[in-house]
């Protein structure tokens, strides 16, 4: 049976510190391979170190920026990272960016990808206002992690990792307020709205493209999945 997925890619996936061409050329080939048995896929890009650097930087220069300035320039890095994504998909994406994702759009084209859309949260929100629109219950999260702790880890040596977790306990993990550049294992902006509209969130590592594909094959995979 086809499926609509939608994706949360971490910027970090697609350029840690230079542009991961081995990365993107793998994503490209195991997304092209999924969308050929009839499914669709919705990828909505994050800004990762190049929104990081380019906040850091105007932090530096004004340190009374605000907080939506700073999400701006984060926008604009989910951006460009958007239509690189979108450009090595060619005519299976969708003809431009997705704009704002609580629209539904016409498409015949299997592959959509997004971007960040308004301050407040990351991309991640936008991902999980993709999944209210187009009528998906599961949220994927590739990030740089292969499972969500029960605590962080940098803090508490005693931090376990989770396999399944409800989303009161992961609320209490990423917290209730979003900051620009935070690292979290999702926004908690999008993770209220994701158990607000009792949606699946699974977190994994977004490298880890084998693992990816044991996913899309419904098989056993490595990830931490709340619900």
């Amino acid at each position: 049976m086809a499926k609509i997925l939608v994706m949360s890619l971490g910027g970090s996936l697609i350029a840690p510190d230079n542009l991961d061409l081995n990365f993107l050329k793998k994503f490209r080939r195991l997304m092209l391979d999924y969308v050929k048995k009839g499914n669709r896929v919705i990828l909505v890009c994050g800004g990762g170190n190049t929104s990081r650097n380019y906040q850091k930087t105007a932090k530096i220069i004004n340190p009374k920026i605000s907080s939506t300035d700073l999400d701006w320039i984060g926008i604009a890095a989910t951006k460009i990272n958007a239509e690189l994504v979108s450009g090595i998909f060619g005519q299976k994406a969708m003809e431009s960016i997705l704009g704002d994702p609580s629209k539904p759009v016409k498409t015949t084209r299997p592959i959509i990808v997004g971007a960040g859309f308004k301050p407040g949260s990351s991309s991640d929100k936008d991902a999980v206002l993709a999944a209210k629109t187009f009528g998906a219950k599961t949220v994927i999260n590739l990030s740089n992690i292969t499972y969500v702790y029960d605590k962080d880890p940098k803090k508490f040596k005693d931090a376990k990792p989770q396999e399944k977790m409800n989303w009161p306990a992961f609320l209490k993990v990423v917290g209730t307020k979003w900051i620009p550049g935070a690292h979290v294992p999702f926004d908690p902006v999008a993770s209220r709205l994701a158990k607000k509209w009792q949606m699946k969130l699974v977190v994994m590592k977004g490298s880890d493209l084998v693992n990816l594909k044991r996913f899309l094959s419904t098989k056993t995979f490595r990830g931490t999945v709340i619900s």
